[in-house]
């Protein structure tokens, strides 16, 4: 059954910027962003989407950044692996000004600015959890503070990662510098179809949302409504007993319909998968990145090494699953965790590009930290567990050049943990101190 019987035109942007983004913020509990988008409803759509691609293509020059000095802690760069003793990071405006040894910054330590003493302590960059669902402003604050400064929204049911990432911007201590998914490209849109009105058309369709026309649908509405990226599934949910995770709900012509509908609009796809042929549908189809991916085959593996598509494992949310009070998810989380940390290193000794998320939601956020633990419990080094938090899943968001290191003009976000990481991981789980964009977020 097709979406109407006629050919529908594509939703108006307008309404991202008025009723759909104020709506969303409301629902996430944040209060600056409906201000700021009444006022940009004035503005063209065209001019909204210009807007948007440029702070998404400079997310670390937000408004709302702060100036402090770090000092007298062991800086550790992840794209290099070097440590710098006795370091100084000079933060001005949110970025970061100067980073290095004491002995070399010579004047380019201004004076009258905060002091942030980090002696005897360690230094990194925030860290970025590239699959996470976040739904209120509780939870955005939440992961900043257990360190995800940076994040990828893993999709929201009403489009509150919107008006997150949009208080990033413009309170960035409230909330991690965010790729947004929008809704869910699924089957069951469920109560998502009252997210927007230009979702109406599909609520009578036979069979859910499987159709190119319905498919495509969803994808226009999520990219005409601001969303960065655009998440889809193969295979259903581990996290419900009633559902089997292996079984697939999309096959590789309808993956390929969401992934064309989202490359029309510039963008990549994260597909949740776990079945050996689901994750192979996804990944000939052309996603971006495949996530769970527990049964992940060899075949795979190499066309993913072949492609540049990323892996966002989770290893977080599937040890979650063997601690459940329910004995089928407990069970399946025992069963898939040793299969996934035997993929997980697969890939990495192949090539393909990992990155950390812990697909956190439902109002309990884990700390970025024990996705990087889980890495290294897999068989990765510490620092390459480490670089999957860091510059590697900076890349898969398209942030290398601004996220994932302490080096002059990246964002002025980052750790100060008590204990070597590349000795011991486990204290990226604890961060002492955490700043986002100059501001101290955590402190010991």
């Amino acid at each position: 059954m097709c979406v109407a019987s006629t050919p529908q035109p594509p939703p108006p942007g307008r309404l991202t910027r008025r009723g759909v983004l104020a709506a969303a913020a409301a629902l996430a509990g944040t209060t600056a962003v409906p201000a700021a988008a009444a006022s940009a409803s004035a503005a063209s759509a065209s001019a909204a989407s210009a807007s948007a691609a440029s702070a998404a293509a400079a997310p670390d020059s937000a408004p709302g950044g702060a100036d402090l000095v770090v000092e007298g802690g062991r800086l550790l760069d992840p794209a290099t692996g070097e440590v710098t003793e006795d370091a100084v990071v000079v933060i001005t405006g949110g970025l970061v000004r100067a980073a290095g040894p004491r002995n070399r910054l010579g004047g380019k330590v201004p004076a009258g600015v905060r002091v942030l003493r980090a002696h005897g302590q360690w230094i990194l960059p925030g860290l970025v959890d590239a699959h996470i669902h976040l739904n209120t402003a509780a939870e955005a604050r939440d992961a900043v503070r257990k360190g995800a400064t940076s994040a990828r929204s893993g999709s929201t049911s009403f489009y509150q990662d919107i008006a997150v990432r949009e208080l990033a911007r413009t309170a960035p201590e409230l909330a991690p510098r965010l790729r947004a998914a929008g809704i869910f490209v699924t089957p069951d849109l469920g109560d998502t179809l009252l997210a927007d009105p230009d979702l109406a058309p599909l609520a009578r369709l036979r069979g859910g949302v499987r159709s190119a026309e319905a498919l495509r649908r969803v994808v226009e509405v999520n990219l005409a409504r601001g969303a960065d990226t655009i998440k889809t599934r193969v295979n259903e949910r581990a996290g419900l007993p009633e559902q089997d995770p292996l079984a697939q709900v999309y096959d590789h012509e309808q993956l390929s319909a969401i992934v064309a509908a989202a490359r029309r609009g510039g963008k990549g796809v994260l597909c949740h998968s776990y079945s050996e042929k689901g994750c192979h549908d996804a990944v000939t189809a052309g996603i971006r990145s495949l996530e769970h991916g527990a049964f992940v085959g060899e075949r795979t593996l190499y066309d993913m090494r072949r492609r540049g598509t990323y892996f966002t494992p989770t290893l977080t949310a599937i040890a979650g699953l063997a601690e459940s009070s329910d004995p089928i998810l407990a069970e399946r989380g025992r069963t898939y965790l040793p299969v996934l940390q035997r993929a997980v290193l697969a890939a990495h000794e192949l090539g393909v590009p990992l990155a950390a998320g812990t697909d956190s939601s439902g109002g309990t956020v884990d700390p970025i930290g024990r996705e990087v633990e889980l890495m290294r419990a897999a068989g990765l080094s510490a620092l390459d567990a480490l670089r999957t938090a860091t510059t590697g899943a900076a890349r898969l968001l398209g942030l290398d050049g601004s996220v994932g290191r302490l080096v002059r003009g990246y964002a002025g976000d980052l750790l100060v943990v008590d204990g070597d990481p590349l000795a011991d991981v486990g204290v990226l789980t604890r961060p002492a101190h955490v700043v986002r964009a100059g501001i101290t977020v955590r402190q010991a």
